[in-house]
């Protein structure tokens, strides 16, 4: 099924509502259908067929959603680039996705007469041309790509999730369980894959109004006017964008109208839980773990995370098991294993109450990068039919419920005993002054590095009991997609 019909099928029911608002204008589901239809049109008569890739250079807007709905439609594949991607990586990634068309806002326009790989692009797209000339939905099948998006990184070759129309079909079902919309919900949706999902019920989906490739200058009390503005009941976004919201409006009350709060995409503590619960009183506030090839992977209710604060010492608590997620905690091992047996899986899988690498299979689980060989076998494993993917994150399981202990590669092994810098730099959040803070192994090292805490006790070594050979003080890089994870290797490269 052509993925698009479920918007298609959604304006039909709702013609009238309000389908996007976004900081500069709104659109109803019925116009919304016209223009998706008018544009697939235009670009069907620039050249643009089934099978062929279009790089999109479009922020989160009406305008976004109307350009990737048509190029759905056209059975053509979008393909995204993280907005802080530099020019080498750029076109590294231009290179690798080979696209035919190219659509963007003036500035990515202008960008491209400089970049080698934009101009081989054979076909320019106009952001506003639409064609009255309409044609019938192209047919495509579940295996077709519908959706391309590259994790650049700083190294090696760029990472491309290739999402198909069944791949996007089953994640649109997994978070249909999860957040259990309604149609009459009005939701800010921060997370950009969850307006395509409210765009499938009838939900009203208000854009923030902040530059999404720079978090960390949001100003919160736009966002809270638009919140009071448009009524909006339910938000889903990364926590540092509900923590800006929670930590920086004076007037509480403002989201007396809230009733649900999804969060995901960075860890979530027990203290920043506390916020939430505080800052949305009258809302059931849910934190989600998931990753970009697996979304959802479990979710905990915040009141449930606070209950089990006397946990933190052995693991962070991220709840239950979403039911159509396959889940094993996996001896930790770097090396590929891009194909196993069933007996081989048996006996790389760990009891529970051991930490492991966490693997996932499912429906909603990822099962193909764009032409990367080598990133499929560093996280697939293929066993029989089933393709198994490796998070890269270590946890375990305790009682049927999942606790993380952080990327496997920054576990520290020490004096027989396993170190967990992302245990530790919850505790090290509680110590005053302190904003984050994280504990790094270099040469055989122990570095406490700590950002905001340099007037901390000189008694901190017998506080903490934390084993450590130095401190250091100093702003620490954090991930440029949410704002909330600390970025090991640029705070590796930092210290070294």
């Amino acid at each position: 099924m052509n993925i698009s019909r479920l918007f298609l099928n959604t304006a039909e029911k709702h013609p009238d509502r309000l389908a996007i608002i976004d900081p500069k204008t709104s659109i109803s589901y019925s116009d919304l259908k016209k223009d998706v239809l008018e544009t697939a049109a235009y670009f069907r008569k620039k050249g643009i067929q089934k099978g062929d890739r279009v790089l999109v250079f479009v922020p989160m807007s009406v305008d976004l959603y109307r350009i990737v709905l048509a190029l759905f439609y056209c059975g053509a594949t979008a393909v995204f680039l993280d907005a802080w991607v530099n020019k080498k990586r750029l076109e590294l990634c231009c290179e690798i996705a080979d696209c035919k068309g190219f659509i963007g806002v003036t500035k990515a326009r202008i960008f491209s007469w400089f970049s080698k790989e934009l101009r081989r692009i054979p076909i320019k797209l106009s952001l506003k041309k639409q064609d009255s000339h309409i044609h019938e939905i192209q047919s495509v099948t579940n295996n077709d790509s519908a959706l391309i998006t590259f994790t650049t990184g700083s190294t090696g070759r760029p990472k491309a999730a290739d999402r198909t129309h069944g791949f996007l079909k089953e994640q649109f079902d997994a978070l249909l369980d999860e957040i259990d919309p309604n149609a009459e919900d009005v939701d800010m949706p921060v997370l950009p894959i969850v307006l395509f999902v409210n765009l499938g019920v009838g939900c009203t989906s208000v854009i923030a109004d902040f530059k999404m490739s720079k978090p960390e200058t949001m100003d919160a009390q736009k966002l809270v006017n638009q919140i009071e503005k448009h009524k909006v009941n339910r938000i889903t976004a990364s926590p540092f964008i509900v923590e800006q919201l929670a930590q920086k409006t004076e007037n509480k009350n403002v989201f007396n109208g809230i009733d649900k709060v999804f969060t995901g995409g960075a860890p979530v503590f027990p203290s920043q839980a506390k916020l939430l619960k505080n800052a949305f009183s009258k809302a059931a506030v849910n934190i989600v773990y998931g990753s970009t090839e697996s979304e959802p992977i479990s979710s905990i209710e915040a009141g449930e995370l606070i209950d089990n604060e006397d946990k933190l010492t052995v693991g962070l608590p991220v709840g239950h098991i979403y039911h159509k997620t396959d889940l094993r905690i996996f001896k930790i091992n770097e090396a590929a294993i891009p194909n196993a047996s069933m007996s081989e899986l048996d006996a790389l899988t760990l009891n529970d109450e051991t930490i492991g690498e966490i693997i996932v299979a499912g429906p909603h689980v990822l099962k193909r990068y764009f032409n990367n060989e080598e990133a499929f076998k560093k996280n697939k494993i293929v066993v029989g039919d089933t393709v198994w993917h490796r998070t890269g994150d270590s946890g375990f399981l305790w009682g049927g419920e999942l606790y993380l202990t952080g990327r496997s590669q920054q576990l520290i092994y020490h004096n027989d005993s396993i170190l967990s810098p992302f245990i530790i730099e919850n505790r090290l959040q509680q110590i005053p002054g302190v904003t984050m803070g994280t504990l790094l192994q270099i040469n055989s090292k122990l570095i406490l590095v700590l950002e905001g805490g340099a007037n901390v006790d000189h008694r901190l070594e017998q506080s903490l009991d934390i084993p450590f050979d130095e401190i250091k003080f100093m702003d620490i890089p954090r991930d440029p997609r949410h704002n909330s994870k600390i970025d090991y290797p640029a705070l590796e490269s930092l210290i070294s």
